[in-house]
């Protein structure tokens, strides 16, 4: 059964303080700071929280009278045929006064709903969407007409609201799935923020600068037009623009006959506010200030232009100082990781609202949201809006009235099985309908160093089978606080080490002691792989990661074999914290560990604590060969072009042997998806970028280190064993002499 993820409703505030906030309806619109949540009502009350990835939002509650359509779903409310007539503020002056009066309470609910969002009966259930929703579903036109509500759009725009209402938002980073209707209805926020805001910018960016443009002419001026008089303000220019959509006064025409009779010109009221597009480029809107910047195609930027550039700049036109006055709609499927994928997946990684600074902001200032395909899948929609995940057992129809008989997921998964031989157009396919984040930053398998194909099975099979169960995250702690003594494992969320095994107690902390020397007690189970640093800070603030990898070998004791079993990928404050946490992971499961040399204080830790028979000497030379500080500290160079082969030729036997499908009919048991992304983008020329497939290779070479055991050259002295020969002359023989 089919387990929804996209949001949950939660109870994250005391009852007593729900209550007695609701009663004098002291909650404020935006973000609630004592009780941690976004409120996006603007009653003074909240209803239920949603948690959609992280953000938690409280919407308003459900009103006692819900409007209802006759066939209780969504249905675009038909408006006056009178007032559609009016197209302008120009056409309602000359209307006739005492016709108006029957009109403004429908008006003024119309602006109330724009404000305060709307509820209504949906299935039965009543659903509340936010005014933008709203604006969007009644008054904005699309390509086929008016646009259908979706749950999944429905919860972005309740996202989206929160963005708009949290003070330290700078907006949204939106990862989706073709089709999902995110061009327009960034298009219609955009004309909804404009139409209400005065002295203000509001801009669009694309791809390219031609994408930017047809955004602008066939989605943002076509709902403009169509909105109805009450919410259209004065415009300036052509009726369809190409370049800016001005809401301005325009400039009065002045006649002969105005200027000899000298009538007073009438005095009209703009708004001063436009909308404009750019051409792609790093410096797009530089220096600019903005209400509203939406980033259409923004996983798409290819070279020279770069998204993450671009961000650098104009975030700064959506503040002032601290404080942030305008917000980011940004949103696109990802290209492959070498065409701007991986620039937009930096962003979006930048973005998760479980990781904020001191100042509770995000690193790029930006929330990121995804929604899986399932959700928002064109043809597997319900009449009410609801995805159809599963196969139905009764008739189910969308919105068209064409009957539903598949599931989502099984149509998913059809398709899948169709695309197994082709690698390429199956990643594209994961790309433009992605289930996890991992399927939407899928890159191309004709780059990489490795069996692109087996990689992305496991990371797959690890999905699919919710590898979080297997992975736990935690921390290594000295027991009681005492160096040197036993370490022990303790489970935490913000822990820097995952492990999918940990050894029977019998195991654990096994460190043998020889002439004052300590060793590890299970050499023979496994070993450590290591990338260190020395440098605890780097001037830009993003120096690589140290990396830490576990890896079992095939043996007789309770472990599982072949098995990577610990990652560690992480830069903490200071250089010394990391020595430590590499020691205590040494020591918890007895390995010794083989990490590179030319960054040699890690090793000098060992050995100043007394455990330099943890750190194992390189496996390709004997002892006599090693150089001083190689004797003395262990380790292995990686500036030699032989190792660095070596080193790759080690990952790519592990894949082809230990990851994805094996032969068998099993999968691997390689839980560890950041590694595996690091491997399928692995350069061999630029390994500093890769701090995880440094390490995890050195574990497997660590444990495999009678393969690269030198072979000895012996001594071998000639024997002659030539035949003398005799002369059989005479009564004695002579030897024949040469």
């Amino acid at each position: 059964m089919y387990e929804q993820t996209l949001y949950k409703i939660i109870e994250p505030i005391k009852a007593n303080t729900l209550k007695r906030l609701n009663r004098s309806k002291k909650w404020k619109y935006g973000y609630d700071k004592d009780n941690d949540v976004v409120v996006v009502s603007r009653t003074g009350q909240i209803g239920e929280v949603y948690d959609i990835q992280g953000l938690k939002i409280a919407l308003p509650p459900s009103p006692k009278n819900v409007y209802s359509s006759d066939k209780d779903k969504w249905q675009r409310i038909e408006p006056p045929k009178a007032l559609s007539k009016l197209k302008n503020i120009f056409d309602w002056r000359e209307y006739p006064e005492d016709q108006k009066d029957q009109w403004y309470d429908y008006i003024d609910e119309e602006f109330k709903r724009r404000s305060e969002g709307f509820w209504f009966q949906n299935a039965g259930v009543p659903t509340y969407i936010t005014g933008t929703h709203y604006m969007y579903l009644q008054w904005s036109k699309i390509d086929v007409g008016a646009p259908d509500f979706r749950e999944a759009n429905r919860l972005f725009f309740i996202f989206w609201e929160a963005c708009k209402a949290d003070v330290r938002s700078y907006g949204m980073c939106y990862l989706k799935n073709r089709r999902s209707g995110f061009s327009f209805m960034s298009s219609a926020e955009t004309v909804n923020q404009a139409t209400i805001s005065s002295d203000s910018r509001f801009g669009i960016l694309s791809k390219s600068g031609a994408d930017a443009k047809k955004m602008f002419t066939d989605k943002v001026v076509p709902i403009s037009i169509n909105y109805p008089f009450f919410f259209k303000p004065i415009q300036d220019g052509m009726d369809r623009p190409k370049s800016e959509l001005a809401y301005r006064v325009p400039a009065s025409k002045f006649t002969r006959k105005k200027i000899s009779s000298n009538e007073k010109l009438e005095e009209l009221e703009g708004l001063d506010t436009t909308i404009d597009w750019k051409n792609t480029g790093d410096n797009s809107y530089d220096g600019e200030k903005l209400s509203l910047l939406v980033h259409d195609e923004s996983g798409k930027w290819k070279k020279p232009d770069n998204i993450l550039n671009n961000w650098r700049v104009t975030k700064t036109c959506l503040r002032l100082g601290s404080r942030i006055i305008g917000k980011c709609m940004m949103g696109s499927t990802s290209n492959a990781l070498d065409k701007g994928g991986d620039n937009f997946k930096k962003l979006y990684n930048d973005s998760d609202v479980k990781n904020r600074n001191k100042n509770g902001q995000t690193k790029s200032g930006l929330y990121a949201l995804f929604v899986p395909m399932e959700w928002n899948f064109e043809g597997f929609i319900d009449e009410y809006g609801r995805p159809v995940f599963t196969t139905p057992g009764r008739d189910v129809y969308g919105p068209d009235g064409q009957l539903i008989d598949i599931g989502v997921i099984d149509h998913w998964e059809n398709e899948v099985d169709g695309l197994k031989d082709d690698q390429d157009a199956l990643n594209e396919f994961y790309r433009q309908f992605p289930r996890t984040e991992e399927h939407a930053f899928r890159d191309e398998t004709k780059n990489s160093l490795f069996n692109l194909t087996k990689i992305y099975e496991q990371i797959d099979y690890n999905e699919g089978h919710r590898n979080s169960s297997v992975v736990t995250t935690g921390s290594f702690q000295w027991a009681n606080g005492m160096k040197d003594t036993q370490v022990v494992f303790n489970p935490d969320p913000n822990g820097r080490f995952k492990v999918s095994w940990v050894p029977d107690r019998n195991l654990q902390n096994r460190v043998i002691l020889k002439n004052g020397v300590k060793y590890p007690g299970n050499e023979h189970i496994g070993a450590f792989g290591c990338d260190s640093y020395d440098i605890s800070g780097t001037v830009d603030g993003r120096g690589s990661n140290g990396s830490l990898h576990g890896l079992t070998k095939f043996s007789m004791e309770s472990a599982p074999a072949n098995t990577f079993f610990l990652e560690y990928i992480a830069r903490p404050q200071t250089a010394e914290i990391f020595f430590e946490d590499v020691l205590m992971a040494c020591i918890f499961y007895g390995m010794p560990i083989l990490a590179e040399n030319n960054k040699p204080r890690l090793l000098y830790h060992f050995r100043r604590r007394g455990y330099r028979g943890f750190s194992m000497n390189r496996p390709d030379k004997v002892w006599n060969k090693l150089s001083v500080t190689e004797k003395e500290i262990g380790g292995m160079p990686n500036s030699s072009e032989d190792i660095k082969q070596a080193h790759a030729a080690a990952i790519e036997m592990y894949i082809n042997d230990h990851v994805g499908h094996i032969d068998d009919g099993t999968y691997g048991t390689m839980y560890f998806n950041e590694t595996l992304n690091d491997w399928a983008k692995f350069n061999i020329n630029k390994r500093t970028k890769h701090d995880a497939s440094i390490s995890s290779g050195l574990a497997i070479m660590g444990c495999n280190r009678h393969l690269y055991k030198p072979r000895q050259d012996k001594a071998r002295s000639t024997v002659n064993v030539s035949m003398a020969r005799y002369t059989n002359d005479g009564y004695s023989s002579k030897i024949i002499k040469h």
